[in-house]
């Protein structure tokens, strides 16, 4: 996000040395595998049914207005109109990025289609027409300082006055005081919609010569496996916008449940075949990952509360209490025998990635989340500025589930982007900042003994980076890795149907998968802050109250299924 306090702007003559680059990914996209079925057979094919709607996406535009900040050209924000809009489709609105990075979004333009029967959201009602032209335009902000030299070199920003009934889905940027036409863009019949709120602030000014302006991205407000709400691409800004209140624009909402353009099952295989990354272990890294059922068939053992005998687990984890909530009467631990110290240290050769595939932004991306499992989470190491101190207890736990999700566009089967997960948090990284080993495979480092995933290697703190002081993530790569384009198992595609995929055994365990015992770690860690030097340690005693409970007690996390993303988004 680009703060102004003055302004630059672009002319149009400009376009040539302002334009930023495109991204493509490192090799073309394959031709997915067409069968002749319902599901499966719109993937990739460019556009997508909505019910009353079918939409397209277009990713090239033409340039209309740019920002920048007085002495950085390369530090602004660009808008972009779409261009080479398909004929019958119209436009919802338009696109603007931050000008620092490859040139990489999309906006989608729609048609109306005939009407299915029976249209049920009318509520018995003929349905007016689900696109309308606006009524009017009203300007929301200028940058024309009010001298009439700037006037052509000014941008202005209009919102689509809708029809009683119907919605803006986006805002129009110019470069002249003139009212755009009223066929620029379309506005969407209400009840096709959905909400949206702001996303990532892209931009706000403080110029001195016009009102303040922040312009954000945009995304539906119901997001996750079943929400329905579409993202057009398109911005929302305003100059007295606070959060909280509700957006004078909306998304678009999908009412075709059959899953058209999401993935069949073959064309599921050869994406990850495809995209796949390589997960790199560091080098250093003791706890490696194995299979589930590696784990089971080297004597993990199952307990039940008030029962002191424990049971050997089945293979296929069969014999685990599967369905219902985490009701903390069960758990997993390691081989009571000599097996033991074995188990925990893992099995590189049986590791696979279990792959939970789910439709995002209401079927417009399919979301591939790759799970690994390590049989056994690491120590921590607290770094306080240049002094690393090894804990010997904090944060480890028997049963480490990670995972990282690729984001992929149904409208292209592009790779657009993977989110890392990083212990309670995460990122999302957009497929130009990401690091390709072969093609269009990216790389993702796990982080010595805590196993959490980073785009790129270095030294991550969970704690504040700005003081140098909380829990290290080293992330390196190495000549130990899995490679999730052929190690791989698909545990559970819901929207395949029943029967599509056969959900392993073990995945319908909600319950721990590790042992509750309780460390006094807090002591450990009180006598490591009573040994620093005091300028640092109230800073070093605020941030180790701030870390998270689990760094505390040794203890197995749920499974994949308990997990809130399993139904809902990412932390994107």
């Amino acid at each position: 996000m680009f703060g102004c306090k003055c302004f630059r702007w672009s002319k149009i003559s400009d376009l040539t040395s302002r334009e930023s680059d495109t991204f493509i990914l490192p090799v073309p996209i394959p031709q997915w595998p067409q069968v002749l079925e319902c599901s499966g057979t719109g993937f990739a094919s460019g556009t997508i049914k909505l019910g009353e709607l079918e939409v397209h996406k277009v990713s090239k535009f033409e340039f209309v207005w740019g920002c920048n900040l007085s002495q950085d050209r390369k530090q602004g924000v660009n808008f972009y109109k779409p261009r080479g809009v398909p004929d019958g489709f119209f436009s919802l609105g338009h696109y603007c990025q931050s000008n620092n990075k490859p040139l990489r979004g999309f906006v989608l333009v729609a048609r109306e289609v005939a009407k299915p029967e029976p249209v049920d959201h009318c509520n018995g009602n003929p349905c007016l027409p689900a696109l309308q032209n606006p009524l009017d335009y009203t300007l929301v902000w200028s940058s024309n300082d009010g001298t009439e030299e700037n006037i052509d070199g000014s941008g202005y920003f209009w919102l689509p006055q809708p029809p009683e009934g119907y919605k803006a889905l986006g805002f129009i940027a110019t470069s002249k005081p003139v009212k755009p036409e009223l066929g620029e863009v379309k506005c969407v019949r209400a009840d096709l919609t959905d909400e949206c709120e702001t996303y990532r602030l892209i931009l706000k000014t403080s110029s001195v010569l016009s009102e303040v302006l922040a312009i954000w991205s945009i995304r539906p407000r119901h997001r996750g496996m079943h929400g329905i709400g579409i993202s057009v691409g398109s911005f929302f800004c305003s100059s007295y916008w606070s959060t909280g209140q509700e957006l004078n624009i909306a998304c678009l909402k999908n009412f075709d449940t059959s899953h058209q353009a999401m993935p069949n099952l073959d064309q599921i295989h050869a994406i990850i075949r495809h995209y796949g990354p390589t997960l790199f272990f560091h080098p250093d890294e003791a706890y490696l990952p194995s299979s589930v059922q590696w784990f089971f068939d080297n004597g993990a053992m199952l307990y039940t509360r008030g029962d002191s005998v424990a049971k050997p687990i089945e293979p296929d984890g069969s014999n685990l209490p599967g369905g219902g909530t985490n009701d903390c009467q069960y758990w997993i631990d390691l081989p009571s025998d000599v097996r033991r110290d074995i188990v925990k240290f893992g099995n590189l050769q049986s590791a696979k990635l279990y792959v939970h595939v789910k439709p995002a932004l209401g079927g417009t991306f399919t979301d591939l989340a790759m799970w690994i499992f390590c049989p056994f989470n690491g120590p921590a190491t607290l770094k306080v500025g240049v002094v690393n101190v090894p804990l010997s207890k904090v944060g480890q736990h028997v049963g480490d589930w990670e995972h990282f999700t690729l984001r992929v566009s149904n409208f292209t089967g592009e790779l657009w982007s993977i989110y890392f997960s990083q212990h309670s948090g995460g990122e999302c990284v957009d497929a130009y900042d990401l690091e390709f080993i072969a093609g269009n495979k990216a790389i993702v480092y796990s982080s010595k003994d805590g196993h959490a995933s980073f785009p790129h290697p270095g030294n991550y703190i969970q704690g504040s980076s700005k003081l140098g002081i909380g829990i290290r993530n080293d992330a390196a790569r190495s000549n130990v890795y899995v490679d999730s384009s052929t190690q791989y198992e698909i545990m559970a595609a819901e929207y395949l149907g029943h029967g599509a995929v056969s959900e392993p055994c073990w995945l319908q365990y909600m319950r721990e998968w590790g042992p509750t015992i309780i460390y006094d770690s807090r002591k450990e860690l009180e006598k490591i802050v009573s040994r620093l030097p005091i300028v640092v340690r109230n800073s070093v005693q605020s941030i180790c109250d701030k870390l998270p409970m689990e760094l505390f007690k040794e203890e197995g996390p749920t499974g994949p299924k308990e997990k809130n993303n399993w139904v809902g988004d990412e932390r994107w």
